[in-house]
């Protein structure tokens, strides 16, 4: 046996391994399981509800205390928001290639945290904001935050979106790492902790949407900022009163490099000509690794049973050993082993997956913003004393999602089990097709009720009674508890040792992309339906004379579509891999 042989069977052995907090390897009836995941649900539903409690109304701060028109408002919110998941590829890529999970999420917790306390002392402090003023009254002009207050603004917020960002992806895939793959029982259950996860992700938006918003529309934004600052502390605390328990999988080095060396070997051999037989493209990988060694990315104990796949047969180039009559061995940036390869392809195949879900994110974008002022628009009496905040609409779905998910997990699951004979019930893709196709319905729920809305205010000056916006919240609610579940225990089980906390952040992309289409839609709009006048569906400060039913009904039309695009392309999947 050569060095580099001997060497690539310890790598090997090393991915397989889960430390403790000491580095010492973990012992399966001290470390890990629901008890251990338990401290990390602890830090979601805390975390959770500190970020939902600032993004969801975060509109009416940025609105009425920031003086910015409603369209930058919305756009200043959806382009945090997206950023926020946009920054979780960062999180993923430092915590699987350096830093490791715990310690990604210990760090980027505080600077989350500082970004909460700064957001706090500028709502506090008067001379941080423009001088008071109304902006649904026609006679004032206020002044929009420039400068310095501009600044201090955008810099404690964008502190909140790197922390958050960086910390999303970690929190489940950290918890999902507590679940050791080769224990039938304990993998059993890793189905089980994607809905648990769901089911503290509820909690804590519950919470947000009716207490701290509460708090800020009573006590205002300062207290409730700090309400959130707080929270996050309690959710360190959780993080860090787990950490003799964890299983920590150790990070492996840059998690990119072997990715980008399946492309280069490929380019590189682009003018070889792939054998058509699998068995000889096999016999030549399994000659080669017996003396390539490729650090950062696991070599499992079946890669010769690897299922070799038709798709993107291109990569299949980097496998190929040039027969030269030497016994020279190639640089592994010029030949790889078929698992490698086949895990490329599988990255690449979820891309089609990802897209799908971009348009979804678009309208959980609108119940964020121009739902919230469609509802400060409506009649938000409960009683004659007690009013509803807008924002605290969004909790409904959260509500009923706290008792059937439960439902989902205890009733469907095990009846789904008998049928199909997974451990999960459905598919994860089967999961996500039935939240893209609920999806739809939330739009045309949002664009009746606002046409309704709107024709009551402009004719006989009357408002809807708030509620009404209601069922768009809870269809909406309904889906995501089928897609955004069904893509993050998608792209898990997808990904090799190593790269969990990456691909786990791809699903939080969606989100961002989602965001950011929402604001490209919405000036695109603008700019489309402006008239002579200058005025577009979107652009007035007052939605009595904007049309966001009719932008509801865009995305309405925009969901139905891409819901049949996602049956051609999960199909697509599922003829080529194993899933």
């Amino acid at each position: 046996m050569d060095i580099q042989t001997k060497n690539m069977k310890e790598e090997s052995l090393l991915a397989e391994v889960s430390l403790d907090w000491r580095g010492r390897t973990c012992k399966p009836n001290k470390h890990g399981g629901m008890k251990a995941a338990a401290f990390v649900l602890g830090l979601l539903a805390l975390e959770i509800m500190a970020i939902a409690a600032v993004g969801n109304n975060l509109i009416t701060y940025v609105f009425n205390e920031m003086h910015f028109p409603l369209s930058k408002s919305a756009n200043i919110v959806t382009n945090f928001i997206g950023t926020i998941f946009l920054l979780s590829l960062l999180g993923g890529f430092l915590s699987d290639s350096y830093l490791g999970s715990f310690w990604t999420m210990l760090i980027f917790g505080f600077v989350e945290l500082s970004g909460f306390i700064l957001l706090s002392v500028q709502a506090h402090l008067p001379q941080l904001r423009p001088p008071p003023c109304s902006m649904t009254s026609e006679g004032d002009h206020c002044s929009e935050a420039k400068g310095f207050k501009a600044t201090v603004f955008f810099i404690s917020l964008y502190l909140v979106a790197l922390g958050s960002g960086c910390l999303k992806p970690n929190m489940i895939s950290h918890g999902a790492d507590q679940f050791r793959k080769d224990d039938p029982d304990q993998s059993k259950k890793l189905s089980t902790y994607f809905n648990t996860a769901y089911f503290s992700f509820c909690i804590g938006e519950l919470i947000a949407l009716t207490v701290i918003i509460w708090v800020q529309t009573q006590s205002g934004m300062a207290v409730g900022f700090g309400v959130s600052a707080a929270t996050m502390v309690m959710g360190l605390t959780s993080l860090i009163c787990g950490m003799f328990c964890y299983r920590n999988k150790p990070p492996k080095g840059s998690i990119l490099t072997p990715i980008a060396r399946v492309l280069v070997a490929a380019i590189t051999k682009r003018k070889q000509v792939c054998p058509s037989n699998t068995e000889l493209l096999r016999r030549s990988i399994n000659n080669a690794s017996d003396h390539l060694m490729i650090p950062g990315l696991e070599i499992s104990s079946n890669a010769t049973n690897v299922i070799h796949t038709e798709k993107f047969r291109f990569l299949d180039k980097a496998c190929i050993q040039i027969q030269d009559g030497s016994d020279r061995m190639e640089s592994p940036w010029k030949l790889c082993t078929m698992a490698q390869v086949e895990q490329v392809k599988i990255i690449f195949s979820l891309i089609p997956i990802f897209a799908c879900t971009i348009i979804f994110n678009t309208v959980l974008a609108q119940l964020q913003t121009f739902s919230v002022q469609q509802g400060s628009s409506m009649d938000t009496r409960l009683t004659e004393t007690f009013h509803i905040p807008p924002a605290s609409l969004q909790s409904i779905p959260y509500l009923i999602l706290i008792i059937l998910v439960p439902i989902y997990e205890m009733v469907f699951v095990p009846l789904a089990r008998k049928v199909t004979s997974r451990d999960s019930g459905i598919s994860p893709l089967q999961r996500i097709g039935i939240g893209l196709f609920m999806v739809t319905f939330s739009m045309v729920s949002a664009a009746l009720v606002e046409n309704k809305r709107r024709e009551l205010a402009v004719g006989s000056n009357k408002q809807l009674s708030i509620f009404w916006i209601a069922p768009q919240f809870l269809i909406f609610g309904l889906s995501e508890m089928f897609t955004a579940v069904g893509l993050i225990e998608f792209f898990y089980k997808q990904s090799l040792a190593g790269m969990q906390s990456f691909l786990t952040a791809m699903t939080y992309c969606s989100y961002s992309f989602g965001f950011f289409l929402s604001s490209l839609l919405v000036s695109l709009v603008n700019k489309v339906t402006s008239g002579p006048s200058g005025s577009g569906w979107l652009s007035d400060n007052n939605l009595n004379k904007d049309r966001l039913d009719l932008f509801y009904w865009l995305l309405a039309a925009l969901s139905f579509l891409n819901f049949f695009n996602y049956l051609y392309w999960s199909r697509w999947y599922s003829s080529s891999l194993i899933f």
